[in-house]
């Protein structure tokens, strides 16, 4: 082998050498999430307190990526898991529902799996007042001390209604109006409260409050 033959064949190595080792140090760098990030998820599933038990799975992806630097550390479509911490049923005269969910671990396209418990921020409210309680990191429905009042009132006019045509009197729409609102009442009574309802495509959004390294 002449020397110029053997110079090449050297220099040619060494540059292999120089793209293997930036190669490695680039696989091992870490990257850190830090506190205060927000991500947007959207659900897989739907879950709702109606049907909800303690251990189910929550099963979402993210809609929004998480970058740090440039660098997209989490991209979108990345699948989330979480499982139900807590559920409770609407009541029929007090208590409102709530849903607890903690969030456990995300799937990187790669296929790596991480643990993170990043905490609810906001939800979707579709069409109620249901909303996060970021100090329990649940999701609890409204009051329906409206909706209720509205049916006695719907049931009362009835009943008034009802009673003026049979009698012809406003005796007896009186009486109607009685009968109607405790007929409300007992309906209002008989029935449960909103339930906390979470669809498939429903977005959640989750905020780190303490920082993730990423290998």
């Amino acid at each position: 082998m002449g020397r110029r033959t053997a110079f090449a064949f050297g220099a040619a190595a060494g540059v292999l050498v120089v793209a293997a080792c930036a190669l490695t140090a680039s696989a091992g760098e870490s990257a850190e999430i830090p506190p205060g990030t927000y991500v947007l998820l959207r659900m897989s599933n739907s879950i709702t307190t109606r049907t909800a038990q303690n251990g189910d799975y929550v099963y979402l992806r993210t809609a929004s990526p998480i970058s740090v630097g440039g660098r997209t550390l989490v991209p979108v479509g990345s699948y989330v898991q979480g499982i139900v911490s807590h559920v409770r049923r609407s009541g029929r005269v007090s208590g409102r529902a709530e849903l607890g969910i903690r969030l456990e671990t995300v799937t990187l396209p790669r296929g790596e799996v991480l643990r993170f418990s990043p905490r609810l921020s906001s939800v979707d409210s579709n069409r109620t007042d249901q909303k996060v309680d970021r100090s329990e990191s649940a999701i609890k429905q409204g009051g329906s001390k409206g909706r209720d009042t509205g049916q006695v009132v719907i049931y009362a006019g009835r009943g008034a209604a009802i009673g003026g045509i049979a009698d012809r009197s406003w005796r007896g729409a009186g009486i109607g109006a009685g009968i109607g609102s405790a007929v409300g009442l007992a309906t209002v009574l008989a029935t449960r409260g909103r339930e906390v309802e979470l669809r498939q495509g429903s977005s959640l959004d989750v905020v780190f409050d303490r920082p993730l390294l990423l290998q």
